[in-house]
């Protein structure tokens, strides 16, 4: 018999507060009907200076499958929170997840920045990713090098060996949800090896608080400079815009379709 949700949650209190977090952004903009591309992070938004989408970006979901799928596995993911003995535990936990949140989205748009200057996809300069996908992929990879002999549970009844999970998902997802961000959860994995091999260490307490001010310093000043520091951009029914791609549920799948792209879209991270 497995334990009360109540003490499992006492001992993944960062995870059980992330997962916190992302629900209640989705019932918002649920609520408020926000469009993808308000909260959303693409090449084009990025380099007009709305650095603000990479934190907006990460922690806002379109769908509740969506919302569902990341935060079941990231809810297995919050054991990560209790191997002190491995070196982790809660406080290595949210000091490499800002390190996640930052650098698998600057990775993603160096990613399109390749894609667009490099090999002229113009495709990739309005395509907007959203989700917290990224940090989940990063996670499951630090988890599969530290503890291989661990399982990921999905939606309760799905079990897949840690080692393999990364991947797995990666090509799961990129099957049955079309719009999923291949780029970008590659880039979670990217930046999950980098940690776990060591090529990214040295966080600290201070180092994080240190970064996590920069954040808030850098979010606060590019809102304003946006022109989005009034949050106007929270009450605008977006999906209703008709000079913008719209999105649409399909059937009984729940799967997010796009009614018109026509250089760009949404990539579900």
């Amino acid at each position: 018999m497995g334990k009360p949700l109540f003490y499992e949650v006492m001992e993944k209190p960062a995870t059980s507060c992330i997962i916190g977090i992302c629900t209640t952004i989705w019932f918002y903009i649920q609520k408020k009907n926000i469009g993808y591309q308000h909260v959303g992070v693409s090449y084009e938004t990025a380099i007009e200076g709305h650095y603000w989408r990479l934190i907006t970006s990460a922690f806002s979901h379109i769908s509740v499958i969506h919302l569902v799928f990341n935060m079941s596995a990231l809810w297995s993911l919050g054991i990560v929170e209790q191997l002190d003995y491995l070196g982790l535990g809660i406080a290595y936990y949210l000091q490499y997840t800002l390190v996640l949140v930052v650098l698998s989205g600057l990775l993603v748009l160096g990613m399109y920045h390749i894609l667009i200057q490099r090999f002229k996809i113009e495709y990739f300069r309005r395509v907007t990713a959203v989700g917290y996908s990224c940090v989940v992929f990063g996670w499951m990879t630090i988890l599969s090098v530290k503890q291989p002999s661990s399982k990921l549970d999905l939606f309760g009844f799905v079990s897949l060996p840690i080692s393999f999970a990364p991947f797995e998902s990666l090509i799961f997802t990129s099957i049955i949800v079309p719009q999923a961000s291949f780029l970008g959860h590659l880039s979670g994995i990217i930046v999950g090896y980098a940690i776990a091999w060591g090529l990214i260490h040295g966080m600290t307490n201070y180092w994080a608080v240190s970064m996590l001010g920069w954040i808030v310093l850098i979010f606060v000043f590019s809102l304003k400079r946006s022109g989005a520091y009034d949050f106007n951009f929270l009450e605008i029914e977006s999906v209703t815009d008709p000079s913008l791609p719209s999105v649409r549920f399909m059937g009984n799948s729940r799967t997010l379709q796009m009614s018109s792209v026509p250089l760009g879209g949404i990539e579900i991270a």
